[in-house]
């Protein structure tokens, strides 16, 4: 949706692979699951710190703030543990909801005031601030990245509809070149229409009301791979990533990424606020993953491993709304012959699921309950879009544990995950997963990409939405850092290993 920008993940290009080298490197040395605070900024309100981006020449932190005057504010970080507010950068019209720096360049994606025209990609030199270059992309811009090599900037432009469906743009990714004076190529993924059933089959969703194939596509997120030449965007709405080939400027697959199964031990969650407690048990209820941001981790030429934050996302317009609570849905007596009990409160009674799925045979009666997110992270093979890990309940487990669950969000995506980067500290390789509300990032080892290890969660300031890794090679105090924004309350962290 519109506001949940997320992070480029430019900055940690250099995880994917350790060199032989990498013995001699000072991060090397570095324990992850140490991470402490060490800095922290108030820049604004809400809507003042949702991105960032770092850009290492500089030792300059830019950051998305939206909380009045929409704009860029510039943050000196040649000491992490006393930031410095230096310099803001106006961007004039519309929303900014998306950074990413490379080699001395700054993009911004920028919404129009009108989101269902077309936006675009500011670029700015890092050092002198001024404007080099104004690009066109499709409709609302959400995330920016440039590609590892830099030859790139992609935007996914989401295309949500007006709030009365009056408008509804195509969702596309727009391909700018940047050694081509910036041309832009925009991919929408109205190609992929005749495959529709066989998709819907998977658990691919396209439901938006009159909309086409190619208007109910809505890009979230991008990642691309070490080499440049492939991108995965999330299409969070439709439950899927999409493949894009950077040689030919086209999207090649679709991945439908189905449902997960809340009814086994291992997923058991708690889908009531109003419960009186934290209880984690089976119910018959699936869930649609809905990634939001995605990282890819690819040694070599080997599998590409696509880590996803399954958020969830739900269409509620003025003209349209899909979310219903359970209490209000008509349950088939077959299939949920205790739908009475099902229906209270204190069961699953006031759990969001959509009204899109679950009615079979159309006859106003529900045979299944799709609620929306996973409540986890999961790992993707990036060739085939084959599910190869989730980390099923443990996120809310975890979260428990550490007496920061909130049960007020039980019955709508629980803690929420969002944000996530990647990068390699001490030789092994991290995945860090922002949770928006339980207002902290969790820490895994992921060097087996299929087998995570927990480390540790990290409080952060109130709903994360920017999680950002910079290796210590690039850091100012030269330590793996970890760089996390957050919406709500305006204020910026920066934590680094203790040893």
């Amino acid at each position: 949706m519109k506001l949940k920008f997320m992070l480029p993940l430019v900055a940690m290009t250099a995880f994917a692979a350790c060199s032989k080298d990498d013995t001699k490197n000072p991060e090397n040395k570095e324990d992850a699951s140490t991470f402490e605070e060490i800095g922290s900024i108030d820049i604004g309100d809400k809507g003042a710190a949702e991105i960032s981006a770092y850009d290492a020449s500089t030792k300059r932190l830019f950051v998305v703030k939206n909380d009045g005057v929409n704009m860029i504010k510039v943050l000196d970080l040649s000491d992490p543990a006393k930031i410095v507010a230096v310099h803001e950068i106006p961007t004039n019209s519309g929303a900014v909801n998306s950074l990413s720096v490379f080699d001395g360049k700054l993009a911004a994606a920028i919404e129009a005031t009108n989101k269902t025209l077309p936006g675009r990609v500011d670029v700015y030199n890092t050092s002198t601030y001024t404007l080099i270059k104004t690009i066109p992309t499709g409709a609302l811009p959400d995330m920016v990245t440039f590609s590892p090599d830099g030859k790139f900037i992609l935007t996914a432009n989401e295309g949500e509809p007006a709030a009365d469906y009056s408008a509804d743009p195509v969702g596309s990714v727009s391909v700018i070149s940047v050694d081509n004076n910036y041309s832009v190529t925009n991919i929408d993924f109205g190609s992929f229409e005749g495959q529709k059933d066989a998709l819907l089959q998977k658990g691919f969703r396209i439901f938006g009301p009159n909309a086409s194939f190619a208007q109910d596509i809505e890009p979230e997120y991008i990642t691309i791979s070490p080499d440049s030449k492939t991108a995965w965007v999330t299409l969070q709405e439709n439950n899927a990533i999409a493949k894009i080939d950077l040689a030919t400027k086209t999207a090649t697959d679709i991945f439908p990424l189905g449902f997960k199964d809340y009814n086994t031990d291992a997923n058991a969650v708690d889908l009531s606020d109003k419960d009186n407690g934290i209880t984690f048990s089976k119910s018959p209820v699936k869930g649609m993953y809905q990634p939001d941001g995605i990282a890819v981790l690819q040694n070599g030429g080997g599998i590409p491993h696509l880590f996803t934050v399954n958020e969830g996302d739900v269409r509620e317009w003025d003209a349209y709304k899909e979310n219903v609570r359970v209490k209000d849905l008509q349950l088939d007596p077959t299939a949920f012959p205790n739908a009475a009990a099902l229906k209270a409160e204190a069961a699953l009674g006031r759990l969001t699921v959509t009204k899109t799925l679950g009615d079979l045979n159309a006859d106003g009666l529900y045979e299944s309950l799709y609620s929306f997110g996973a409540r986890s992270f999961s790992v993707w093979n990036g060739s085939t879009g084959a599910l190869l890990f989730d980390s099923k309940n443990e996120l809310d487990v975890k979260a428990k544990e550490a007496g920061i669950y909130d049960d007020g969000r039980s019955d709508d995506k629980s803690v929420e995950p969002e944000g996530i980067a990647l990068g390699t500290v001490g030789g092994k390789t991290i995945v860090f997963v922002g949770l928006e509300r339980v207002d902290a990032v969790a820490l895994y080892d992921v060097t087996n990409p299929t087998a995570p290890v927990f480390l540790k969660l990290l409080k952060c300031g109130d709903a994360p939405e920017g999680v950002l890794f910079v290796d210590a090679k690039n850091s100012p105090n030269k330590k793996s850092l970890l760089i996390v924004s957050s919406e709500d309350d305006g204020v910026v962290k920066i934590y680094a290993p203790k040893n």
